[in-house]
């Protein structure tokens, strides 16, 4: 199918009827790209973003593979095209590991994780066959650094770094960009009930650690720092730049957590130095 060529960019955005990914949806339509918005539910962004001739509202359950796969023909359908993927679907658990029970575990995983690969096995094949595009999965500041009472979370983003550390260097060489972004914390409704599940098992010995993070997520919902319009309008420079970042943290609270983690594993290192060292066969060890 020969490409639509009204329009400079075609995005497909997952998890894009609210919070973030409806902001850089808005962002990408207000400069005249297509957007190939997606959701559970597809009424919800019709309802949000009206009629538009650059806008395909799709539903997809991310964690249904034959789902991402119709998503991806529907929009090269309407399109011809794929330029941007977006992985922005996904949800917070909140309470300590133990806490967490193995359900709760698995479908988080299931929609953070696997369905962000499910998305991208998707929509890889014509951006490899037209040596183009740029897939961006949105982390969090917790995938850079993990914290008491959001560890299960946490580690679905580690989980995205990893696999986006990876895809940078297996697409580079095809001309596709791959890159993580972090951001911190933004005034969305991301810690409020729709994407935050807070797990219903307490243990009062977590209540200084876990118990602190729930208290602290219900005073910080609603007035965090970062302003989602900003950070939409930071995706547009993103995906503007010639040679994009493997990783992007968006927010100054992101930045003071990688100077602080950047601080800590160099002074940890530093006195574990030796020990770490000793472990070679010694006709291999240096100074």
């Amino acid at each position: 199918m020969t490409p639509t060529p009204i329009f400079k960019r075609v995005w497909l955005i997952t998890g894009a009827s609210r919070g973030i990914g409806a902001r850089i949806a808005e962002a990408a339509l207000a400069r005249g790209d297509a957007v190939v918005a997606t959701a559970r539910d597809a009424t919800a962004i019709d309802k949000r973003f009206g009629t538009q001739p650059g806008l395909l509202a799709v539903a997809l359950d991310v964690t249904d593979e034959a789902q991402a796969v119709a998503a991806t023909a529907a929009a090269l359908a309407r399109f011809g095209r794929i330029d941007i993927l977006v992985n922005n679907a996904g949800y917070g658990l909140l309470g300590a590991v133990e806490e967490a029970s193995a359900d709760e575990v698995r479908r988080l995983y299931d929609t953070n994780v696997f369905g962000l690969l499910n998305v991208t096995r998707a929509v890889l094949p014509q951006m490899r066959e037209r040596r183009s595009g740029h897939v961006i999965n949105i982390s969090s500041l917790g995938g850079y650094q993990s914290g008491a009472g959001f560890g299960v979370y946490c580690s679905t983003k580690f989980a995205v770094e990893g696999l986006t550390e990876a895809l940078h260097a297996e697409l580079a060489p095809l001309g596709i960009h791959a890159t993580v972004v972090e951001p911190g914390y933004f005034r969305t409704d991301f810690l409020e009930g729709q994407s935050l599940v807070t797990s219903p098992r307490v243990l009062g010995d977590y209540a200084a650690t876990a118990g602190a993070a729930r208290q602290a997520a219900r005073q910080i919902s609603l007035n965090q720092p970062g302003d989602p319009e900003r950070l939409a309008q930071a995706m547009l420079a993103l995906v503007d730049a010639e040679q994009p970042p493997l990783r992007l943290p968006l927010g100054t609270d992101t930045l003071r957590v990688i100077a602080a983690k950047h601080t800590f594993v160099e002074r940890e290192t530093a006195a574990w130095k030796a020990l770490a060292a000793s472990t070679d066969f010694p006709e291999l060890q240096t100074a």
